[in-house]
């Protein structure tokens, strides 16, 4: 019998063992528990959450709410909160090992930090097959500024062995056409990439309706 199972064969608050060992440490059956909170009058949340599991293996895509609401335990507030959690799961992780043609395909994985009231500028590592590794948020700014240095861009992609990156950033102001300051900072970057070794494959500027990429507008010199 390992740790794990020594844990979970007594009564353990899933809360605080989540807690102590992070969020990886629960079962599926634990994590809906997480999410459901409470069972209802003569089901337990554990019943409720093996049953919720079950009917996931079993279905897919827009049948999830109604055959989670055929549920006993189950109403619609926590069909929707399980359903949430599973579309938010989905478009964190989408973007795992996708190929990268083209400034088009990137859009998809960054379009939600458009709406952002600040500017995030995002660093996407790649493979040498230009498949994502990684999306992750380099600093958050202002409203129109954000400032960042290549050691932030480049040290993990770095320890990734990443062969490429893609960096991207929001206008919260509506209007992706680049300015000065950006400009200076992909020569800055475009210099930094010869020296380490590692291709800057574009820098793309979003807003709620469209985008700007240095690479379809030749600026990448």
């Amino acid at each position: 019998m390992n740790y794990c199972s020594i844990v979970r064969s007594g009564k353990p608050d899933i809360r605080e063992q989540t807690l102590k060992h992070g969020i990886s440490f629960p079962s599926d059956e634990e994590l809906v528990m997480l999410i459901l909170g409470s069972g209802t009058r003569g089901h337990s949340v554990r019943s409720v959450a093996r049953a919720v599991v079950q009917t996931l293996y079993t279905v897919n895509g827009e049948e999830i709410i109604e055959r989670l609401r055929s549920l006993t335990g189950m109403g619609m507030g926590k069909s929707l909160a399980i359903a949430a959690a599973l579309e938010l799961g989905r478009r964190r992780n989408g973007h795992l090992h996708a190929v990268i043609h083209s400034p088009e395909d990137v859009i998809p994985f960054i379009r939600g930090y458009a709406m952002q009231p600040k500017e995030h500028f995002l660093c996407i590592t790649l493979n040498g097959g230009h498949e994502i590794i990684q999306i992750r948020v380099i600093s958050i700014g202002t409203i129109n500024q954000t400032i960042v240095h290549p050691r932030e861009i480049f040290s993990e992609a770095l320890m990734q062995n990443a062969a490429a990156i893609i960096v991207c950033h929001n206008h919260p102001s509506g209007n992706c056409e680049p300015s000065a300051e950006d400009i200076e900072t992909t020569q800055t970057l475009l210099s930094a990439a010869k020296i380490i070794g590692i291709a800057l494959l574009d820098h793309i500027i979003i807003d709620r309706d469209s985008y700007f990429s240095f690479l379809e507008h030749n600026l990448l010199f």
